[in-house]
């Protein structure tokens, strides 16, 4: 089960569990959307993973299946992904 986190890694910004903006590659590292297409380009930086639209789990289901409360933030940012990173 995705475990939601509640922020983006590179910016910190909060993405709740209903955060349409939200991104994450197939290891659940989430960014938010400004940050997955502008810094990223849609590649994960930890990974080289494809970075994709987190779905929203329904509210009813957060209930028993609470989002996670563990935040991953990188001080130093996240860097640009380059042309050489993504070949």
């Amino acid at each position: 089960m995705l475990q939601l986190h509640p922020n983006c890694e590179c910016c910190n910004r909060d993405l709740p569990p209903d955060a349409l903006e939200a991104r994450i590659c197939s290891f659940e590292c989430t960014f938010c959307a400004d940050c997955a297409d502008t810094r990223l380009q849609g590649i994960c930086p930890n990974c080289g993973g494809e970075l994709v639209r987190r779905p929203v789990r329904p509210a009813a289901k957060l209930v028993n299946n609470p989002a996670s409360t563990e935040r991953v933030f990188k001080p130093q940012g996240c860097k640009p992904v380059t042309a050489e990173a993504k070949a």
